[in-house]
């Protein structure tokens, strides 16, 4: 497997099944290459805003299974005080650990629109990878 498919795959499952890894992963592969920096950001980038693009599908079809008033307590609480407050711009912090799949998830519930949370996803996601590829190129220097 390629790099940069390997990179893709990564970052895909580390949004939707498997707890962090992509960067690791990015880390790993900046470590033996450093001419792919850009191609591995945006494969990163591309996997992990699809793999948070599942949790906002799955989110369209938990409006079956949870209602409003389960939306507000637990774990879901603090995600939804963010997305109430700055609506689909809260997507920008899809990126962050536990919380920013729980905000891709009710995004999808709360139909917001897909291509504009997909955008703000997609934009946090490579500003991260991007400030991790930055920090182990400058630390390899």
């Amino acid at each position: 497997m390629s790099e940069l498919a390997m990179m893709f795959v990564g970052a895909f499952l580390a949004a939707t099944l498997l707890p962090g890894g992509s960067e690791v992963l990015l880390i790993a592969l900046l470590n033996q290459t450093h001419n792919d920096v850009l191609l591995l950001v945006l494969a990163a980038s591309i996997g992990n805003t699809l793999g948070a693009m599942t949790s906002f599908y799955l989110g369209r079809l938990g409006r079956l299974a949870a209602t409003p008033t389960q939306l507000t307590q637990g774990k879901f609480a603090k995600a939804l005080q963010l997305i109430e407050r700055y609506g689909v711009w809260a997507l920008l912090l899809a990126w962050l650990p536990v919380i920013g799949d729980i905000l891709c998830l009710l995004a999808g519930w709360l139909k917001l629109p897909v291509l504009r949370a997909t955008l703000l996803i997609f934009i946090g996601k490579t500003v991260r990878y991007f400030v991790i590829a930055g920090a182990v190129l400058h630390w390899l220097a």
